[in-house]
């Protein structure tokens, strides 16, 4: 078992002893999330993995807090928000802006691309890189930007 999945199941308990059920939900979400991918899959998710889904999650939640505060359901937009914020706390610490530029400098450096037909090769080699630390999306946009 992974150490990501093992850490899920003992913040599980920690939230079931606590009571904090905002927690305890979120955790059993993220767990649902990753034996549905196991079983459909048939495989044994590893931490890099879990990491995507977990990412996944959070662009949801994101997408979510946006359209409920546009339909102006703050009391929705609010019960996602609590739920990115337990998500988050699975996820490494977030890249910096520099550290980002580094990354993307390097990747295109590193594949010799010069224009936007190369995207793919940068972007192949940014990702995993970036993986749980960054937005995918802002990535993507930067290194448009550079190309």
């Amino acid at each position: 078992m992974s150490d990501l999945k093992n850490t899920l199941t003992e913040q599980m308990k920690n939230a079931m002893r606590a009571k904090d059920k905002v927690r305890l939900g979120t955790i059993r979400l993220i767990q649902a999330e990753i034996k549905r991918i196991e079983v459909d899959e048939r495989i044994e998710l590893d931490d890099a993995r879990v990491l995507t889904v977990l990412d996944k999650m959070v662009k949801q939640r994101r997408d979510s807090i946006t359209q409920y505060e546009a339909a102006e359901r703050p009391e929705l937009a609010e019960k996602e928000q609590q739920e990115l914020e337990v998500i988050k706390t699975f996820l490494p610490q977030p890249l910096s802006d520099a550290e980002i530029t580094q990354i993307i400098d390097d990747a295109i450096a590193e594949s010799g691309a010069s224009s936007m037909q190369d995207m793919g090769k940068v972007m192949a080699i940014v990702k995993p890189l970036v993986q749980g630390r960054a937005d995918i999306g802002k990535i993507s946009a930067q290194v448009k930007q550079k190309l």
